[in-house]
């Protein structure tokens, strides 16, 4: 079951779902907009031959007010938003409409598990031929909320976990 601005709203009230920082303009009638963080990521594709599954992967960082983003280009992303899920409820990441409409494709893994808490890292595609210009604080993409038939067994407790800023991958992590 999706959730509705109704419940968003009485959720975030009593403590339940964490959404920091927040405002009622960020609370859509079936989701919450978030808004682009500071801090991004490019692979560091001048010191890495190849990307491997099994070996940690190299990224420049950048904090700032703004970023461009080269055509056919790819970066990571964080929100502003620092997200606490408790463990009945998950969540999709969306792009917005708007923004997909200027050729910015917004792809998490899509999916936020019951108890994940930090801020949530966007993989950002420009599939334009022309640059495409972000600013913080901007409204980049959102979450809609379903409710779990009852509580995880095993909530969150991944390499992600707690992430402040825009995190690479940690595939190289996972057990075989």
């Amino acid at each position: 079951m999706i959730l509705s601005d109704t419940t968003l709203h009485r959720m975030l009230k009593e403590g339940s779902l964490v959404v920091d920082p927040i405002s009622d303009e960020s609370i859509q009638p079936a989701s919450i907009d978030c808004r682009l963080g500071d801090h991004f990521l490019l692979i560091e594709d001048t010191t890495m031959e190849i990307i491997t599954l099994d070996s940690e992967i190299h990224y420049r960082e950048i904090e700032g007010d703004a970023i461009t983003i080269p055509p056919h280009s790819f970066l990571l992303a964080t929100t502003k938003e620092y997200v606490k899920l408790p463990d009945s409820l998950t969540a999709f990441v969306e792009g917005r409409s708007s923004i997909g409409r200027i050729g910015l494709f917004i792809q998490n893994a899509g999916w936020v598990d019951p108890g994940f808490e930090g801020r949530i890292t966007l993989e950002l595609y420009n599939a334009n031929s022309l640059p495409i210009k972000l600013q913080k604080n901007r409204r980049i993409c959102q979450l809609v909320f379903c409710k779990m038939d009852q509580e995880a067994n095993r909530p969150y407790q991944g390499k992600y976990q707690g992430q402040k800023k825009s995190v690479g991958s940690r595939v190289y992590m996972d057990k075989s």
